[in-house]
């Protein structure tokens, strides 16, 4: 049995190296046999050996396979990161309708905590009193610290799972909710009308059939309008690629509007080829921290090009192409595989987009926006 648990510990310390040498060779360039990343791998089979040889216990292979890939992908962006079989499956059914949430974004880098950046109106998070800043170091007894971003966000919704236990930091306090999970949003958007504007299109998350249902229940309103239509992507965390360029290609068409840059230099070109339905109608575009990803795109592009006026707050930047690799296990591993720029070539990956004007109060609400969208 005992020789079984080293072979087994070996061929996870064989994956580790190999896995290292894989990622180096297809994302990141220059390497060599005189790189120091080389000298890295050297080491990392060092300690390997040492752990194997001197440790004082038999080393468990499945949790030192889990803590290595961990470990290796999580640091290498925001984005990245290692899915074990349950992060995964929720991760392959993100796009379904009818996930229950609590209606919070969050934002996390490695080795620190998961802290609140947007929170959605009227959501059971909100009724709660769960606050901007407000940091979770728990979910249902499980440390959030050696989570990842995509990992926090994946768990706080599900399918079936009404209630969820958040430990909160707050203020030097610590303290213990249990929130129930709701299904926030009926649709992936929605439309009003407001005084003086062109009504306010709020865009919940940007997965399909998001678009497709904004021309069939919203364009005929929205052709008729002549004052400015605010698009509103505040907490627009969630979305695809492709479903924000559809929703750009309502206001504008360009033969490129950007492109996702590549390893090698390869790049991948987004157009909007299609007549826009929407071309005339002016456009005020609302962000906050909470707008991230492809909403991201969605508000840079129509900056741009439609000279959208952006009203708010600055955006976190996490506009990248990812790739999702599943393993044998039912584990996957999920890397950032482009870095978005506009067709000016400025990045959105970690600066994001500026408005046009900023709201200056810590935590604005609905009046605040709408207060400084009426000024244009």
């Amino acid at each position: 049995m005992a020789g079984k648990k080293v072979r087994a510990f070996l061929l996870t310390a064989l994956i580790v190296i190999s896995l290292i040498f894989l990622l180096d060779i297809n994302f990141i360039p220059g390497l060599s046999l005189k790189s120091p990343s080389y000298e890295h791998y050297k080491l990392l089979g060092k300690v390997m050996r040492l752990i194997k040889d001197d440790y004082i216990e038999e080393p468990n292979p499945t949790k030192t396979m889990k803590g290595a890939f961990k470990g290796l992908i999580n640091p290498l962006d925001t984005l990245s990161c290692y899915l074990d079989k349950e992060s995964s499956l929720k991760y392959n059914q993100r796009k379904e309708a009818n996930l229950k949430d609590i209606g919070v974004v969050l934002y996390k880098e490695y080795g620190y905590f998961p802290r609140v950046i947007g929170i959605v109106e009227n959501s059971p998070a909100e009724k709660k009193g769960i606050q901007i800043g407000d940091i979770f170091s728990a979910l249902d007894d499980r440390p959030t610290l050696t989570m990842s971003l995509i990992e926090t966000h994946l768990y706080l919704k599900d399918r079936e799972k009404i209630l969820l236990r958040i430990r909160i930091l707050r203020g030097g306090k610590t303290e213990e909710i249990t929130i129930k999970r709701t299904l926030l949003f009926k649709e992936p958007f929605s439309y009003t009308l407001k005084e003086n504007t062109g009504g306010l299109l709020k865009i919940h998350h940007l997965y399909p059939p998001c678009v497709s249902k904004i021309k069939e229940k919203i364009i005929p309103r929205l052709k008729l309008q002549k004052k400015a239509l605010i698009l509103d992507l505040r907490n627009c965390h969630d979305g695809d690629i492709e479903e924000a360029r559809k929703l750009i290609n309502l206001f504008m068409k360009a033969r490129e509007i950007g492109y996702f840059a590549q390893k090698k230099g390869t790049k991948q070109i987004l157009s909007c080829p299609q007549n826009p339905e929407l071309e005339k109608l002016p456009l005020i575009i609302w962000t906050n921290q909470a707008t991230i990803g492809a909403a991201e795109i969605v508000a840079g592009v129509l900056k741009e090009f439609k000279e959208a006026k952006i009203v708010g707050l600055t955006t976190p930047g996490l506009v990248a192409k990812q790739s999702y690799i599943p393993l044998e296990n039912g584990d996957g591993i999920l890397l950032t595989s482009g870095i978005f720029y506009l067709r000016s070539e400025k990045t959105l990956w970690k600066k994001g987009v500026e408005p046009d004007i900023k709201i200056t109060e810590k935590n604005p609400d609905f009046t605040s926006y709408l207060k400084r969208s009426l000024l244009y």
